[in-house]
């Protein structure tokens, strides 16, 4: 009986699926506790298929430990936390589970941008310590977001639902990557590709949807904040290493930019302990594709992956 290692606690359709299959299938409880290095080199020593998270590192010490390992299966859209070409020097496949976090994370989006032009988060805070003492014409102003400009830095998946949410609230989009995207994307919101200089430039909101690579870290640094206008917001719920923190901890002490709305940090968990002081900042914990849509859909994907692999059946591998 094949043995499928699972290295957090995930949604039960994975492990319901799997058990159906025949598969004895051990998960970490953990106890609230992420597993630890030497936890998960115990828990994979007789796996043949392996279910992680995102938060767990799989390195070559990792592989290495599990030499019945047939399959990586990331529970995430993002796979850097894995050796991805270590893996496939062993003739491990590495999956994600893409898509399906798309409009979970395309609204989380959509409520952010709202939080900041609205003030939302501020309020809040402000009902729970000291209160108001009444509607006043001046009081608490935010903006409507209607007739705005959102500049996009990623337009795969993600970025395109974030448009099309925009644009039915009034918004004009541009958008950043390598490629432009075809002209029937493009005609859905009226989204116009654009340099990154441009769009940093023009754009009342930035939002990054890009995929962490080598290339794009600290895409946005010092010099790219002094390009943004002074009345602009940026937001970040693609991968945390994009922004370097401490170079937006100086723009918004500068006043370079109007706030931040982060859901995703560089050096995840940790965030920069000046933002957490900030009220024109809105800081979640990550939560982008945390729906019970999505994450039921993402642990079907893990499951259906790992019984795809055991028929030698084909599959979309990452490496």
């Amino acid at each position: 009986m094949s043995k499928v290692f699972v290295a957090d606690r995930i949604p039960d359709v994975a492990k319901n699926e799997l058990t159906d299959q025949g598969f004895n299938v051990d998960v970490f409880e953990g106890n609230g506790k992420l597993i630890d290095h030497k936890q998960l080199k115990e828990g994979v020593k007789d796996a043949d298929y392996l279910i992680t998270s995102l938060s767990t590192q799989v390195d070559k010490d990792i592989i290495d430990a599990a030499p019945n390992l047939k399959l990586i299966a990331n529970y995430g859209a993002g796979f850097n936390n894995i050796d991805i070409d270590y893996a496939r020097s062993k003739n491990i496949d590495v999956t994600n589970t893409p898509k399906v976090s798309t409009n979970s994370v395309a609204e989380v989006t959509i409520g952010m941008i709202l939080g900041l032009a609205h003030r939302m988060g501020e309020g809040e805070r402000l009902m729970r310590s000291k209160g108001f003492s009444g509607w006043a014409p001046l009081f608490f102003l935010g903006h409507e977001i209607s007739g705005k400009t959102l500049g996009i830095i990623g337009f795969g998946s993600i970025g395109q639902a974030v448009a099309q949410k925009a644009h039915a609230l009034g918004m004009k989009i541009l958008y950043y990557q390598r490629h432009q995207a075809d002209f029937a994307v493009e005609s859905q919101t009226g989204a116009k590709f654009v340099g990154l200089d441009e769009l940093l430039q023009q754009s009342d909101f930035v939002t990054i949807h890009a995929p962490a690579t080598p290339e794009n870290h600290h895409q946005i640094d010092s010099s790219k904040f002094v390009e943004m206008k002074k009345t602009a917001f940026l937001l970040n719920a693609g991968r945390g290493p994009i922004i370097d923190e401490q170079a937006l901890v100086r723009a918004l002490q500068d006043n370079e930019i109007a706030g931040a709305a982060l859901d995703v940090y560089e050096h995840e968990p940790e965030v920069e302990p000046e933002l957490k002081t900030m009220e024109n900042v809105i800081l979640e914990p990550h939560i982008g594709n945390a729906t019970v849509e999505a994450r039921d859909a993402m642990a079907k994907i893990c499951a259906d992956n790992i019984i795809k692999v055991s028929k030698n059946q084909p599959i979309s591998a990452v490496n």
